[in-house]
């Protein structure tokens, strides 16, 4: 019969709104789907790899690099 005082239950129903913030989601797959993940998260591979080279050699030597992360974009459902 000792159940949650009314305080932790509160507590419990505000976690879903801590929760967005602890690591990636999965996008939905479908093209009317709305990404899930932020932009900034998507794509960590090519994103590092276009940082890197336009760091090095300007952004102009880098558009195999920044297609490849605007393909990855498109594929989670980013409209880049």
């Amino acid at each position: 019969m000792g159940g949650l005082p009314m305080q932790n239950v509160s507590s419990t129903l505000a976690l879903p709104d801590t929760q967005k913030d602890q690591g990636p989601t999965i996008a939905s797959s479908g093209p009317d789907s709305k990404p899930k993940k932020k932009i900034c998260c998507a794509c960590p591979d090519t994103k590092k790899l276009r940082d890197e080279c336009i760091v090095e050699h300007g952004e102009a030597a880098c558009a195999k690099w920044i297609e490849a992360h605007r393909k990855c974009l498109r594929a989670e459902g980013f409209n880049v």
